[in-house]
Formats: structure tokens, sequence, C-alpha cells
């Protein structure tokens, strides 16, 4: 009589081998939701740079040089790329970078390096102005050619010798009138702005940095863009007025077109 070989048993997973086999899948799937969530992030951010560096950016304000139209830590939206194809026109709301000597060097402290990171971070996706207080906002009253000149009889500023009633935006003392505490007669030079803020007696705008370098003239070329939104605070959100009607009546300077 044969005997009837059995097959050798297969050795059981042991449950070492079990509990292995279900992390190494769920380990690899957080893996790749950490990855995912990596791409993503780093898709945002770049997104983001791309729109602050060439579209839009965002500003604080920091004084109330342009008060009742800004107010202060009002933040707002800077349109960036439209200037560049329509150039600027009078009543445009400006921020650019100090043409030289009009802000007071900076009295605030160093810093900690993480903090200066973190709002370097924030900044890419506009949650942080961190430049604010390196750049000013003021409303354009002259153009490159434009002879502009405070105050007639009754206390507006002239341009290209047509009166401008600002008073639908200028912030004025109790018992003034006049547009400018201040007389001035001033042609803007060719790729420069002659800009003033609307709280006209307590802004430190062209008429004051006639002693500098740039006359009070502010280099097109320093121009970051045309402000059109405040985002901030919510009560306060809506488009800015450029008041272009206070300027319909202004001729272009002789050998130009009036925009810029």
């Amino acid at each position: 009589m044969t005997t009837e070989k059995s097959a050798p048993a297969e050795p059981s997973p042991t449950a070492g081998t079990e509990a292995t086999a279900t992390i190494q899948p769920r380990r690899r799937g957080w893996l790749i939701f950490l990855r995912d969530v990596l791409v993503i992030i780093l898709i945002a951010v770049l997104v983001s740079l791309v729109v602050k560096t060439f579209l839009v950016r965002s500003f604080y304000i920091p004084s109330g040089s342009m008060e009742d139209t800004l107010l202060i830590k009002d933040r707002i939206l800077v349109d960036e790329i439209t200037p560049r194809f329509n150039g600027y026109d009078r009543g445009d709301i400006v921020v650019f970078r100090d043409p030289g000597g009009w802000l007071p060097p900076s009295t605030e402290p160093a810093r900690p390096p993480v903090v200066e990171a973190f709002e370097w971070v924030l900044s890419l996706v506009g949650l942080a102005a961190p430049d604010s207080d390196d750049h000013l906002v003021k409303r354009i009253i002259g153009l490159p050619g434009d002879h502009v000149v405070c105050c007639n009889a009754i206390g507006q500023i002239t341009v290209n010798d047509v009166p401008i009633d600002e008073t639908d935006y200028v912030k004025f003392p109790p018992g003034e009138t006049a547009a400018s505490a201040d007389a001035f007669d001033v042609t803007v030079p060719d790729g420069k702005l002659w800009v003033l803020g609307d709280n006209r007696y307590r802004s430190k705008d062209s008429r004051y940095n006639t002693d500098q370098p740039g006359k009070g003239f502010v280099p097109i070329d320093n121009v970051v863009g045309r402000a059109f939104l405040v985002t901030w605070p919510f009560d306060r959100f809506g488009l800015l007025d450029f008041h272009h009607e206070v300027f319909a009546g202004v001729p272009a300077p002789e050998g130009g077109d009036g925009s810029q």
C-alpha cells in the first residue's frame, strides 16, 4: 500500500505582515495627499506672484493725506496693467514710489527675521503690503505739458487756463474755500506728473516738495499703478471715484493729447 504525500502547508501570514501591508498603502496615500497639497500651494503662490507683479497689487493707507476719499488703514487694490496701455488721466488716484525726499527716514525698529519672512510670504498672496510705507498715494492734477496754477480769484486751481471745481472730493478745513493754502505756478515736464492729496491742507504732496531734486514732480516711471478699489474695511468696500468730469473741460497742453 502506498502512502499519499500531502503538499506542504503554506505558512499562514503573521499578524505583523498584515499590519505592514495595511500601513504601507496608508502611508503612500498620505504622501500623495501631501504632495498634491504642496503642488496646489506652489501654484497658488506662483499665480499670486504673477498677479502682484503684473496685474494688481494691494496697499494700505498709512496717512490721512487723501481723506475723505481714503482713510487711514484702508486697504486698496492698484491696477498695474491698464495704465501701461491707456496711460493716466487727470483725476486718477495713483500709488507711486517716493521720488526722493518726500518721506521722512524710517524710524521703525528692525523686526525679527521670522516676522519679516512671514510677512513676505503673506505679501505673495496679497494678504500683506509690507512696502506701503515706502509709497505714496495722491490724485493726478497735472499731466506732462500741463500749466497748473493756484489759485484764481475764487480759490480754484486752473489747468491750462481752465478752472477746475474740486469741491466734490477736496477736504477743506472749516472756513477755508481755496483749493490750496500755498500758491504755485508750474508747467509739468515730460515724463512727470503733478499730484495733490484730497486732504489738501494736510497733504505733503507736489507743492511741498519743490525744494527736492525732482522739484515736486513725480516721474511716471515711479508710478506703480492706479488705485481703483477699497477692499477693507468691508463697510467701505467699493470702487474709487476719479472725478474725471472735473477735468472734462481742460484742453490738452500744446503739443500733447492730454493723457499719459
